[in-house]
């Protein structure tokens, strides 16, 4: 059976992701911290084990390094889970949206069957690159912290540009030696799509914004705030309506 992109094969797919986050969560909610740790711990691998997959089964390794957003997410996940970084761990919090827009939006995929191994190695890493994070927050093993707002855009933005270089570099090392890929095509990378929207709507409608290489996927920056400011917005919210105005020792807790 074939995946699809808005079938009702994805769709449910995209229902058990949901519900893979949910019941992950409430199987740790009453176990220890340890616990917690380990469990999160071991599921947090199975991005590095996908960015290994594509690394080797592709014959292409320059086409698969990991530079996308996923692979930086997949990286720094259990390194977030073990020491439990609040700065890292908030960074998270914006970085997980590109697992779950690759889930929604999975052109890239679509044609894979749901027994093969592409889609095995796509669609596990990116439903626990998007949960585990959340889950880290509902455990209160992370604190959130509005705080991490600036740290969490300049990094965001700071990766974005130094990909950016690695696009051009790569590609110009491609030309000159003519390197090829399998469909006998000059290999041009596009890590974090910082080159060119490849057919996603939404970049698709920044680059008719701003045609410009590198330039137009900046238009992310400000839709990136808003959401967080979304988020910590949404949870000063929550404390207050909660614990009320005085409640500081409760809202310290949380």
């Amino acid at each position: 059976m074939v995946w699809g992109t808005f079938t009702i094969t994805h769709i449910l797919s995209l229902l058990l992701g949901a519900a893979i986050i949910i019941g992950l969560y409430f199987a740790l909610k009453n176990r220890t911290v340890k616990t917690q740790t380990i469990v999160l711990g071991i599921l947090s691998f199975a991005g590095i084990a996908a960015i290994i997959y594509n690394l080797v089964a592709w014959g292409s390794p320059i086409e698969y390094l990991p530079l996308h957003l996923c692979s930086l997410n997949a990286m720094l996940l259990p390194i977030v889970v073990f020491t439990r970084n609040k700065y890292l761990g908030n960074l998270l919090l914006l970085w997980s949206i590109g697992a779950l827009a690759a889930l929604v939006l999975n052109n890239s995929v679509a044609a894979a069957k749901i027994t093969s191994w592409v889609f095995v190695f796509y669609y596990f890493p990116h439903v626990l690159e998007f949960g585990i994070p959340i889950i880290l927050f509902k455990l209160k093993l992370i604190k959130l912290d509005k705080k991490c707002i600036w740290s969490t855009l300049g990094i965001t933005l700071g990766a974005y540009i130094i990909i950016h270089f690695i696009n051009v570099l790569i590609n110009q090392y491609c030309i000159v030696n003519n390197i090829l890929d399998w469909k006998g095509e000059v290999v041009q990378v596009n890590y974090m799509f910082s080159i060119f929207h490849e057919g996603n709507p939404l970049l698709k409608f920044f680059y008719n914004l701003i045609p410009y290489q590198f330039w137009y996927m900046l238009l992310c920056l400000p839709i990136a705030l808003v959401y967080l400011f979304a988020i910590y917005g949404s949870y000063e919210i929550y404390k207050k309506v909660r614990y009320g105005k005085n409640g500081e020792k409760e809202k310290n807790k949380v």
